[in-house]
């Protein structure tokens, strides 16, 4: 069965550190966590605290109760939701996982789920998660990265301002395969 700990390592490689981008939908950011979508996240707590210091946000790194917390909220919020314990494939459960991060669950399983002509529901059931550890990884990661790059071009088109950010999201797609 798959490792959080490796996806986790993984998908963090991707969302990068404190970000307060004007353009971004999700606002003030950090490693991937947005302030607009969590802000009831006890880590807020923490970074409002360290803003003041001389070494913001760099500080942030090393501050083990902050990264205790985005491990745990990572865990809870994305990794249990996709069922990355059942997932057979470590390569499978970290895309699954990773795309769910930068998405949503319920889009990332969606995905996951038309990617083996499941019905697209967005829960990962049980029938949903027996086809997917039937598929061959490497034509199941061909598919759901083509459902991942079809979705950025959607979002592209609705949204111009997001365009800047299309190929950093189709470089990590591409780089899961």
């Amino acid at each position: 069965m798959a490792n959080f700990d490796q996806a986790f390592v993984e998908t963090m490689k991707a969302e990068g550190g404190y970000v307060n981008d004007p353009k971004d939908p999700g606002g003030e950011t950090y490693k991937g966590i947005a302030r607009k979508i969590n802000s009831k996240w006890n880590g807020w707590i923490i970074i409002d605290g360290l803003k003041n210091s001389s070494n913001f946000p760099k500080n942030l790194d090393s501050h083990a109760e902050l990264q205790a917390l985005i491990k745990s909220f990572y865990e809870v919020n994305y990794w249990d939701k996709v069922r990355g314990d059942d997932i057979v494939d470590q390569n499978i459960a970290e895309s699954i996982f990773d795309f769910a991060v930068n998405a949503g669950t319920t889009s990332s399983i969606k995905m996951a789920q038309m990617s083996v002509a499941a019905k697209a529901d967005g829960v990962m059931g049980d029938e949903s998660l027996q086809k997917i550890n039937a598929e061959n990884a490497k034509t199941f990661l061909a598919v759901f990265a083509l459902h991942k790059i079809a979705r950025y071009v959607s979002i592209c088109d609705s949204r111009t301002d997001s365009k800047k950010f299309f190929f950093g999201w189709v470089k990590r797609t591409l780089e899961a395969l």
